[in-house]
């Protein structure tokens, strides 16, 4: 029989292969739908801005509030504002109330894993997870979601399927965002099954203590790369291939599909890379050829071409996820990591809420490829950075 560590964990990676699905379709679909409704690619650049703001004050509220209270209730709560928001979706139209639902909402346009339930899952996984094994369950985790993303992209062609058989197209999106709000229910079930977590009596006043100098230059850092990843989030990315290339909704489906893969399985290659290289440098020396290939996408003059160098960059750009998610619990006291979890990834979200609007209006330029040399630029500095602010800071399990 699994130990109930074990069954905790499993339990979690069913919750978020649950929640991947959903999102990989829903960030295919939502601009799409908007576009049907009459948006322009500024008011849905405007929306996307909308949605990683709310990201940000929820996920920052969640990371301060969870030292204090059952984790266990949190992400049902989490997963029940997953519902409401499939349901919103389907029934608002006028662009204040889509940007309204889409704040409060969960629906987030990043192909990365931002949201009010991650500061929830990484804690939880962190506390069951040996050092030496911490790496191996985040890269699980990752290659979980990024599975389940990919077969939620696929999903993201039904709306074409659905319109054949006689349903209108806004129906046919609409019903996509109800399918996303059951999705959110299956996940409250799966929470349910979790025992109450056991408050560390060790825990420090403030949800952020000893640790706090480190986690505040990390977040720094990271709102750096979430900014100029902001220019590339999914959801522009597929405008961007929409509007480049006159790309289907299908053929896109079908290529996220399989850029969701290529990210999927490198996530157990960065882990097995980090136990050579460490976790700091597996982030560097992966992200940066990754950002090349994005920069040379921008500049191709055909679809296929762009397509591989888009996949290319799939295959590298999200190596850095585990390994990033383990650096962050590993160099923190195990009662910081809600807060660290909450504080790194509050920064980028806010940091990512400039960028898509920046990025709707740039792509409506002559050159509409500029966001992507942007974002390409920004994390080779990013990752420069980060190399020589940490390269000296290891966790425990790298230390000799």
């Amino acid at each position: 029989m699994a130990s109930p560590s074990k069954s905790q964990i499993a339990l979690l990676y069913g919750a978020r292969a649950v929640r991947g699905f959903g999102d990989g379709f829903a960030i295919i679909i939502l601009p799409a739908y908007l576009a049907a409704i009459g948006f322009t690619p500024t008011q849905i650049g405007f929306v996307a801005t909308a949605s990683l703001l709310g990201t940000a004050l929820l996920t920052l509220i969640v990371g301060f509030i969870a030292p204090r209270h059952d984790l266990r209730h949190l992400l049902i709560a989490g997963a029940a504002l997953v519902a409401c928001t499939g349901i919103a979706f389907s029934n608002v139209q006028h662009v204040a109330l889509v940007a309204l639902v889409a704040f409060f909402g969960t629906i987030n346009p990043s192909s990365g894993d931002l949201g009010v339930l991650v500061p929830l899952e990484h804690a939880t996984l962190a506390r069951d997870a040996a050092d030496q094994e911490r790496t191996h369950v985040f890269a699980r985790y990752s290659l979980i979601g990024a599975l389940s993303t990919a077969g939620g992209a696929l999903a993201a062609a039904l709306p074409d399927f659905i319109v054949l058989g006689g349903i209108g197209k806004i129906a046919a999106f609409q019903s996509m965002f109800y399918l996303y709000g059951l999705l959110g229910l299956i996940g409250a079930a799966l929470y349910r099954q979790l025992p109450p977590a056991q408050m560390d009596e060790a825990r420090p006043p403030t949800p952020l203590g000893p640790s706090r100098g480190v986690v505040y230059k990390l977040a720094a850092l990271f709102s750096i790369d979430a900014f100029a990843g902001g220019f590339v989030v999914q959801s522009l990315l597929a405008l961007w291939l929409f509007e480049r290339f006159d790309l289907s909704l299908s053929a896109a489906s079908l290529f996220f599909f399989w850029a969701s893969v290529l990210s999927a399985f490198s996530y157990p290659v960065a882990a097995r890379i980090a136990e050579r290289i460490g976790l700091v440098n597996t982030m560097v020396f992966t992200h940066i050829p990754s950002s090349v290939f994005l920069i040379l996408a921008a500049f191709s003059p055909n679809l296929w071409l762009t397509l591989a160098l888009l996949l290319a960059r799939a295959a590298l750009s999200q190596m850095d996820v585990p390994t990033r998610t383990s650096y962050v619990m590993a160099v923190v006291t195990p009662a910081e990591r809600p807060a660290a979890a909450s504080v790194t990834a509050v920064p980028r979200s806010l940091a990512a809420s400039v960028s898509p609007a920046l990025s709707g209006f740039l792509i409506a330029t002559s050159f509409s490829g500029l966001p992507l040399v942007i974002c390409g630029a920004l994390k080779i500095a990013y990752d420069v950075a980060l190399l020589f602010s940490f390269r000296h800071i290891k966790p425990s399990e790298e230390r000799n």
